[in-house]
């Protein structure tokens, strides 16, 4: 065989080699800026071994600066940009994988008055809680969670932002600031509400002030109904301080935001259906807050009672 075709035949099978991707990647930050996506082959006590695809390299855990799995938008699948939001068509896995992977867009929302749960949306630090936990409430902070090898970092933040309020739904939208040498990892939303009774579900939250518990159930019912609002009733344990966190399916993607418990109740948890949270954030400017003028500035009359067409006779004197 002449000697340009041994090479193109040789080229030819190193092709799928160089253009494989690893099959669960890990995204590296080191120190000094640069970051590495690979696999993670073996990980002994002072250095990690990762598989580029083409090559191992290893690298000293001295140098690594935080280590996340890859996010779905980093691996190039199916992502929807709506604006403040993404949802994405995700793979599924076992909750320990999920809850390591979208973990960190967890964060605990802490006023005055007490705390709860949140989770962020978007790189720009926009996270979704409930009404009821930053109600009447200006003064807000955020506590971030930032993996570092096999451990998480606590960041504490002040001056979280309101951004908008609707107490119908009991939701919020706040802003969390930017912080250096922070990237901020949000979450997806379920792009369809098609859970069902029996489906696996997960909550991530701060129940009591146990931060960072993760509780798994299944979905009891999916159009519970209170007070004109159907709600996700789930067994996946919800206690105060959840209040705001995200509800996961079995692919990770945030189906509902859990808000509320029945008294005296184990296993009867409730979540703010996904559908209602993604109207909220479409439409987020019509409930902007408005630090200088927290009302919205205009009163509405109520709607007039309904009147009898056939009223009862008058009673005769």
């Amino acid at each position: 065989m002449p000697r340009s075709s041994l090479y193109a035949a040789a080229f030819a099978a190193a092709l799928p080699l160089l253009s494989a991707a690893p099959a669960q990647a890990d995204v590296l930050e080191l120190r000094g800026g640069q970051s590495v996506t690979g696999e993670i082959l073996k990980e002994d006590g002072d250095a990690l071994y990762v598989d580029l695809g083409v090559d191992v390299v290893r690298i000293p855990k001295d140098r690594v600066l935080s280590r996340r799995a890859e996010s779905e938008a980093d691996a190039g699948r199916d992502v929807n940009d709506k604006g403040v939001y993404k949802t994405a068509d995700l793979p599924g896995g076992s909750v320990k994988q999920l809850a390591d992977k979208y973990g960190e867009g967890v964060v605990l929302i802490q006023t005055p008055g007490g705390l709860g749960s949140g989770f962020i949306i978007n790189e720009d630090g926009l996270a979704v809680t409930n009404y009821h936990v930053v109600e009447k409430e200006t003064r807000l902070a955020a506590t971030l969670y930032i993996k570092e090898g096999n451990t998480l970092r606590r960041r504490r933040v002040r001056d979280v932002e309101l951004v908008a309020l609707n107490p119908f739904l009991d939701l919020a939208l706040v802003r969390i600031p930017k912080q250096e040498g922070v990237t901020f990892k949000p979450v997806f939303l379920s792009e369809e509400a098609d859970y069902r009774e029996g489906d696996t579900v997960f909550a991530i939250g701060n129940p009591l002030g146990l931060e960072r518990s993760v509780s798994q159930g299944i979905v009891s019912n999916r159009h519970r109904n209170f007070e004109g609002l159907t709600y996700i009733q789930t067994t996946a344990q919800i206690n105060p301080g959840n209040s705001g966190g995200p509800l996961f399916n079995a692919r990770g993607e945030v189906v509902g935001v859990t808000n509320m418990k029945l008294t005296f109740g184990e296993g009867l948890g409730f979540a703010i259906p996904v559908t209602f949270v993604k109207t909220f954030l479409d439409e987020w400017e019509a409930f902007a807050y408005d630090r200088n003028n927290a009302n919205s500035g205009y009163r509405y009359l109520e709607a007039p009672t309904r009147r009898d067409p056939n009223p009862p006779p008058a009673a005769e004197e």
